[in-house]
């Protein structure tokens, strides 16, 4: 089964059109599928429209959160209601193509675990697009995933990418960084990108420099996760090579005949030591890197973990089996 999310916020007269492409693109493939709509605390008619859409086909399935939580929890709560074996997501704006899920499949049947979208003709303002190469870039040199479109929202997975997956604030941006880090296969290819036509975009500068900090959130989630000594011992040691020369050279001065008591470099020498010293005792990882995850024994596969209701759910029509 194929199990397509579909984040909306305040697209009432975007969801059944999405919805016919959606089939018209899908059901060539003789797959069983459905639609999971998340409905993102929309204050327009769009769980009014799901609610109509939900009658009157049987794969669809809708979720409504509570309030406008954001995009990455209206994800997890789409992912945590998937029932396919490959999970397809795309925006609800019908700026992304439907179409082009065939060709994301196909390319995931190669052996990839994840299928990235790349808008390479952008239909979005001049603005957008610069902050939005620049994002790329950035977060390509940070992370070291080589992605043109990082943010892309039309991408293809493997089921066992999403589940688990632990998303919050502008962290959707980076699942290729997170599944990369994670050990799957990842892979890009060009699809079609149209201009809007219903709506507005509620992508601003700020949503830029919030996902800067949380992609140095990933960058150090990913490389010292499991050897945080790398990190903090590092600072440790220089903090504390700097504090042990200061005191060394007020020991020869003192040696000297000079008083050295009321100096502030004395004080200074004693902080950087110790604040080196508490940098470099963060450092120790306590957990084995070859421990089977928690609540798995060794020598068995760990079981994908219960599927909960979210506290973010209002309602949702269409429970999962």
């Amino acid at each position: 089964m194929i199990s397509v999310v579909v984040p909306v916020h305040d697209e009432e007269r975007s969801v059944a059109l999405l919805y016919d492409e959606l089939r018209s693109a899908l059901e060539q493939l003789d797959t069983p599928w459905e639609a999971i709509f998340v409905d993102d605390g929309s204050t327009d008619g769009t769980f009014s429209a799901l609610t109509r859409l939900h009658a009157a086909e049987q794969n669809v399935r809708v979720v409504r959160l509570r309030r406008n939580f954001g995009k990455a929890a209206a994800l997890v709560a789409g992912f945590d209601q998937a029932r396919g074996e490959t999970v397809v997501t795309i925006d609800g704006d019908l700026q992304d193509d439907p179409a082009e899920i065939p060709r994301l499949l196909a390319k995931l049947d190669e052996g990839f675990d994840l299928v990235s979208g790349w808008k390479t003709h952008r239909r979005d303002p001049l603005s957008r697009r610069i902050l939005s190469r620049i994002f790329n870039r950035v977060t390509s040199a940070f992370s070291g995933v080589r992605l043109h479109d990082m943010n892309c929202g039309l991408k293809a997975y493997r089921a066992e990418v999403v589940h688990g997956l632990r998303l919050y604030g502008e962290l959707h941006r980076f699942i290729p960084v997170l599944a990369h880090y994670r050990g799957f296969r990842i892979a890009e290819l060009p699809v079609n990108h149209r201009p809007r036509e219903h709506g507005r975009s509620r992508y601003g500068v700020e949503r830029y420099v919030r996902g800067f900090l949380d992609l140095l959130t990933v960058s150090f989630i990913g490389r010292y996760r499991h050897r945080p000594l790398h990190l903090f011992g590092g600072f440790g040691l220089v903090l504390g090579f700097m504090g042990s020369a200061i005191l060394i050279y007020l020991t020869v001065v003192k040696a000297l005949g000079h008083a050295i008591g009321q100096r502030p470099l004395l004080l200074l020498g004693v902080l950087l030591v110790v604040i080196g010293m508490q940098f470099f005792s963060l450092g120790p990882d306590q957990r084995d890197d070859h421990e089977p995850p928690r609540g798995a024994r060794a020598g068995t596969r760990p079981r994908r973990a219960a599927r909960r209701r979210s506290p973010l759910l209002r309602r949702r029509l269409g429970d999962a089996s």
